[in-house]
């Protein structure tokens, strides 16, 4: 008797199950069953191997799946509220994605007057009921791409070619070098800014100064351009990517790059766009979510560097151990985290700008 009981509350299970997957799988269909249009707004090219193409290529994979129609303008600047009242007005679009920062401003005045309208920023900071910004910690990759660099220096010298002195930039930076000086205590990260994110001319001039005043022997970055990588392999020295894997571009100097997946995101918050779901929020998104990840460490490292990589990831997986974890010394010597304590979230992204022990940055 008790069999036959289990067997029929095991069947009214699936039944219940099943009907709930067909709802849920109706609802998904009715909300894309019209193709919705989407309004994005480059700051450089779709096609620029780096941050750009990192946010193509993630809405393009969930173009078909969610019936998106995508607008896409590109090298679009600072002063883009026009832009945006064009895409909503002339072409209908109902949702507005902006990749770059310096939108911010415009993208929440927009929000502001089409309430009825829903806005993505990319590493914005603000956020209201129909407005969301986002990012991911991207500080800890850099800290495992950091370990890699730092197990494959010969000279200790490791040079860092960063757009602008922000607190995105300036956090990178720190987390690069607090994880070269894990494997590496005597390491030196020197810095030289290019004050452009997209300049190779400027790039490629901020790289060459730093490789002729040190010995270095692997070159980080923190711009979209990718003339760091060339000039690293004109001198057949290790270069640690950003934003894509471009490894195939340079098999024999890539090391190794920190990569965004912002298909995870924008799958997710499209969908609760079509669904009516949507609730405006600034996001941090952690690392085991999917958005932040590291590309392949290249076949030329050894079996030594991938372990300690491995084990790094490891433990910031299991929140045993975050980057910015005291005690943290700058650059001047000034305690600037104390021992047991954590950095706050508010400071590391939004108030960072001092350097940690062992950062250089040259005039």
């Amino acid at each position: 008797m008790r069999k036959i009981i289990f067997i029929a509350f095991f069947l009214l299970f699936v039944a219940i199950a099943g009907i709930y997957q067909i709802q849920k799988s109706q609802v998904d269909t009715d909300v894309t069953a019209k193709a919705t249009k989407v309004g994005v707004l480059i700051n450089g090219s779709r096609s620029d191997h780096s941050y750009c193409q990192a946010h193509y290529e993630a809405l393009e994979a969930i173009k078909n799946d969610l019936n998106l129609e995508f607008v896409y303008l590109e090298n679009v600047p600072m002063d883009c509220y026009n832009k945006i009242v064009s895409l909503i007005r002339d072409e209908g679009c109902k949702i507005i994605v902006g990749v770059s920062f310096e939108f911010g401003l415009d993208m929440m005045k927009a929000a502001e007057k089409y309430p009825n309208i829903y806005f993505l920023h990319a590493s914005g900071v603000n956020h209201r009921k129909n407005f969301s910004s986002f990012f991911g910690r991207m500080y800890q990759a850099r800290y495992l791409s950091g370990i890699a660099a730092g197990m494959n220096t010969q000279t200790g010298e490791l040079g860092y070619v960063a757009a602008f002195p922000i607190s995105e930039v300036i956090r990178g930076i720190n987390a690069f070098t607090l994880g070269v000086r894990s494997v590496r205590p005597d390491a030196v990260v020197h810095v030289r800014y290019c004050n452009s994110w997209q300049g190779d001319d400027v790039a490629g001039e901020a790289c060459r100064k730093l490789l002729n005043l040190y010995p270095i022997d692997v070159v980080a970055m923190h711009t979209d351009s990718l003339q760091p990588h060339i000039e690293a392999d004109i001198r057949g020295i290790w270069s640690v990517g950003y934003n894509i894997d471009n490894s195939a571009m340079f098999p024999d100097t890539y090391l190794i790059a920190c990569v965004w997946k912002w298909e995870v995101y924008y799958r997710r918050q499209i969908l609760n766009c079509l669904q009516g779901k949507f609730h405006g929020h600034h996001d941090l998104i952690e690392m085991d979510e999917g958005i932040v990840a590291l590309s392949r460490l290249s076949s030329h490292a050894n079996r030594q560097t991938k372990a300690k990589v491995r084990s790094a990831d490891e433990k910031l997986r299991t929140l045993e151990f975050d980057v910015f974890y005291g005690p943290i010394t700058d650059n001047t010597g000034e305690l600037r985290v104390d021992e047991g304590e954590s950095m706050p979230d508010n400071e590391m992204f939004n108030r960072f700008y001092w350097y940690v022990e062992g950062v250089k940055v040259e005039d």
